[in-house]
């Protein structure tokens, strides 16, 4: 292993793990979308509790790693200073009504496309053109602008970043007290349902993608490790590196790969081998006119959200909050808002209806 430039182990680490949640979303029908749909139309909370079981192990992990000294977790892009609270806002809205409507979130569509849906290869598409739109192209002033009135420098208030160990005083003991008491009080919530303790598909999932997310941070943290060019560190998420894939495969001879372009590959791949191994790989195409509209839409939406808000269901809702940064559980309770309000438009048909329906039904 050590033989190998940092840039090759960071990169199959990233494949790997990569490999590892696809296979595992696609074993266990894990979905955030679909955990939002079951919860609304249902009052069935496992996928749910699935997903917050994932957000237990990976902030567990994550923080350990930290406390560690193996990983600082204050140098990623979720722990900064400037506390981009309205474009976690709006961003997580639009995310969370465009997933609804392309039928799953970025990392659920690329574990559908390597299961044979066809429909996933246009909305990857979109998110990859808008979310890249908003990173360096035509959306992107809009964006900065959003991000000039509304960002808080929290380091002119005295605080080193917007993690709420850092907003709490910043000693190691608050760390350790948030680190052991958030996951704790998750996974009693989540295991005090006698029937999620019965879906040991759904318990599997949960922990194994918290494991992944953990996994990310040591490969860019540990692996990456390098005294002059050190790996950003990071961990799971899609939007962006989706575009960065589609930029990575048109101008091959002058891109480079990284971590995220290798976790992107790597869902898709794990898809695909679990689908093959399992016997649900099908191929599937849209339905009609009005189901091609409903997925390019989804998809704009989701590019354009999950870049604003600086990451996905998974780049916010789960690699960001094991950070334990505030902008992260804004982006995180904006994506399950507008998941709700996204479920509750295709039930009433119309965006008036569905706010009415979000107020009065939740």
């Amino acid at each position: 292993m050590s033989a190998l430039p940092l840039p090759y182990l960071v990169n199959l680490a990233g494949l790997l793990l990569g490999a590892v949640f696809g296979a595992a979303v696609q074993r266990s029908n894990f979905c955030t979308m679909g955990a939002i749909s079951d919860m609304v139309l249902m009052g069935d909370g496992n996928r749910l509790r699935s997903w917050a079981l994932a957000i237990a192990v990976a902030m567990l992990g994550s923080q350990l790693l930290h406390l560690a000294g193996l990983v600082d977790l204050g140098t990623a892009i979720y722990a900064t200073p400037s506390l981009g609270w309205l474009g976690a806002a709006i961003g997580g809205l639009l995310f969370g009504f465009g997933m609804v409507q392309a039928g799953g979130c970025g990392s659920r569509t690329l574990v559908r496309f390597g299961a044979g849906n066809l429909k996933s290869l246009l909305v990857i598409l979109m998110i990859g053109i808008a979310g890249y739109a908003t990173l360096r192209g035509i959306v992107g002033p809009v964006r900065v602008w959003l991000e000039g009135w509304s960002v808080i420098d929290l380091k002119a208030r005295g605080f080193a970043s917007q993690t709420l160990p850092d907003l709490l005083g910043g000693s190691a003991a608050v760390r350790w007290a948030l680190a052991l008491a958030i996951p704790a009080a998750l996974l009693a919530s989540v295991f005090a349902s006698p029937r999620f303790r019965r879906q040991p598909s759904l318990i599997m999932a949960g922990i194994v993608i918290g494991l992944v997310i953990t996994g990310g941070w040591a490969a860019t943290g540990i692996l990456g490790a390098d005294e002059f060019e050190p790996d950003p560190l990071a961990s799971m998420t899609f939007v962006a590196p989706i575009g960065y894939a589609l930029q990575y495969l048109m101008t091959f001879t002058g891109a480079s790969l990284d971590f995220g372009i290798s976790t992107v590959a790597g869902v898709i791949l794990g898809a695909f081998l679990m689908a093959k191994a399992d016997g649900s790989f099908r191929v599937e195409s849209f339905a009609g006119a009005q189901d091609v509209v409903a997925h390019i839409v989804g998809g704009i939406l989701m590019g354009i959200g999950g870049v604003t808000a600086l990451g996905c269901t998974v780049g916010q809702g789960l690699t960001g909050v094991s950070t334990l940064a505030l902008g992260s559980f804004v982006a995180l309770a904006g994506i399950v808002i507008g998941g709700i309000l996204g479920v509750r438009y295709l039930e009433e048909g119309s965006l008036p209806g569905a706010f009415r329906a979000f107020f009065q039904r939740g």
